[in-house]
């Protein structure tokens, strides 16, 4: 087989699978233009309102507790952690405790620790770390989500914070 043939053959083996993978994406674009594949948007963590998992060994009863859940690799978990420490000090703040998967770090926090608690993780569906989740005093999820730095811990503690009357 001399060349011209080898190229012309070749030529044509890559023409039929353009023509199919041409053929699949039209097939996809017909399905989305007929509404055929709707997703819904999934909130991560636990809904709001829920019991929250294994309350009785993570909360004190009757107290407001802040889980954040955390990742000893991760340098934004250190920071939140720190800030967690820092706020730890207001008594208006909810009690936080800190979830690991894994071992947890050598800190000197005086936030509790929970480690080597990957059921917590799944329990929680805490899809990445740093995550945060406000219990209420009654023991049901008031917020769950991701948290991207220790400014997203403060907005997250101040947005939950009923709000104060103003006086006259």
């Amino acid at each position: 087989m001399d060349f011209v043939t080898s190229a012309l053959l070749l030529s044509w083996v890559a023409i039929a699978l353009l023509a199919l993978v041409v053929s699949g994406l039209v097939r996809q674009v017909h399905q989305l233009s007929r509404g055929g594949v709707a997703r819904v948007p999934r909130h991560p963590g636990v809904t709001p309102g829920s019991p929250a998992p294994h309350a009785g060994e993570l909360l004190d009863e009757g107290q407001e507790t802040l889980l954040l859940f955390l990742s000893a690799e991760c340098r934004t978990c250190a920071e939140v952690l720190d800030e967690a420490d820092r706020l730890l000090a207001d008594d208006a703040t909810p009690a936080p405790r800190a979830v690991y998967a894994g071992a947890a770090p050598a800190t000197s926090t005086a936030v509790p620790v929970v480690d080597q608690r990957p059921d917590l993780f799944t329990a929680y569906d805490a899809i990445a770390t740093p995550f945060a989740v406000l219990v209420g005093a009654s023991g049901h999820v008031r917020r769950s989500e991701p948290l991207g730095s220790p400014a997203a811990l403060r907005e997250l503690l101040a947005d939950s914070r009923p709000s104060q009357p103003r006086s006259v």
